[in-house]
C-alpha cells in the first residue's frame, strides 16, 4: 500500500512513473514480467480513473489532445498486452531508456530558458500508440515517453501532465481487459494493496500538479526520467 501511494503521488503529479514503481518493486519480488504488468495494469484501472477526475477537477486536462492520443493508445496497449503474452520484450528496454534519458536532459534544459508554450498538434497518434504498446510491454513507460515527448516538444507542462494521466485510465483498461482473456489475472491480493494505496494520492498529485511552479516541476520531471532511464541502462549491462 505504501508503494501504490508514493507509486500514484509521483505520477499524478509528474506524468510518470507508477508502472516503473510499481513493477520494480513486483520484478525484485520474482513475479514474472507479463504477470508483473497484469497486476500494475489491473491496479492502475482504480489508481488512474481517480487521478483522471482529480485532474478533471483541477482543469488540467486538455480535451484535444485527450481525443487524439485515446484510442491510439488502446490499440498500442491492447497490442502491446498479446504480444508480451508470447514474447517477453526485455531486449526493447535499453533502447527506451535511451531515448528517455535523452528526453530527460532537453527537458531539464527547457526549464532554464525561456520558451513559451505550444499546441503541439502533429504526430500525436502514432506517440500515443507507442506509448501505450512499450507500457504494455515493459511494466510502464506511458507517462515518461508520451509526456516527457509532449514537454520537450514545447507543449504546456500542466496540461500534458494532467491529459497523460487521464488517458491512461483507457490504456491500463484495455491492457488488463487484454490479459484477463489471454493469461487471467492473479495476485488479488497484491492488486488491491497497490490499488489501495494509490487511491488517496490521486487528488493530491493532482493538486501538485495544478499549483507547483512550471519551472520546478520541469526539472523535477526531468530528473527523474534521466534517474529512472540511467538505472535501467546500468541494469541491463549489469553495472547494477
Amino acid at each position: 500500500m505504501a508503494a501504490g501511494f508514493l507509486a500514484q503521488l509521483i505520477d499524478g503529479a509528474l506524468g510518470m512513473a507508477y508502472g516503473v514503481t510499481a513493477s520494480s518493486l513486483l520484478i525484485a519480488f520474482g513475479v514474472p514480467p507479463a504477470v508483473t504488468s497484469a497486476t500494475v495494469h489491473a491496479a492502475e484501472c482504480f489508481t488512474t480513473g481517480a487521478s483522471a477526475i482529480s485532474h478533471h477537477a483541477f482543469d488540467n486536462i486538455d480535451r484535444a489532445l485527450f481525443k487524439r492520443l485515446l484510442f491510439p493508445g488502446i490499440l498500442g496497449a491492447v497490442l502491446g498486452a498479446y504480444i508480451l503474452t508470447s514474447l517477453p520484450a526485455d531486449s526493447l528496454k535499453p533502447w527506451v531508456a535511451a531515448y528517455l534519458l535523452g528526453m530527460g536532459v532537453i527537458i531539464v534544459g527547457k526549464a532554464f530558458r525561456e520558451f513559451p508554450p505550444r499546441s503541439v498538434t502533429t504526430h500525436i497518434a502514432p506517440l500515443g500508440f507507442t506509448g501505450a504498446l512499450l507500457d504494455t510491454m515493459g511494466g510502464g513507460g506511458w507517462g515518461p515517453v508520451v509526456a516527457s515527448t509532449l514537454i520537450v516538444r514545447g507543449n504546456h507542462v500542466r496540461t500534458t501532465v494532467g491529459t497523460v494521466n487521464a488517458v491512461e485510465f483507457f490504456v491500463t483498461l484495455a491492457a488488463s481487459v487484454t490479459f484477463l482473456l489471454t493469461i487471467g489475472l492473479s495476485n488479488g491480493q497484491m492488486i488491491l494493496a497497490l490499488a489501495l494505496g494509490g487511491l488517496p494520492a490521486a487528488p493530491l498529485g493532482g493538486w501538485v500538479c495544478r499549483h507547483y511552479p512550471v519551472k520546478r516541476l520541469m526539472v523535477i520531471v526531468g530528473l527523474l526520467v534521466i534517474a529512472l532511464s540511467a538505472r535501467t541502462l546500468l541494469k541491463t549491462f549489469e553495472i547494477l
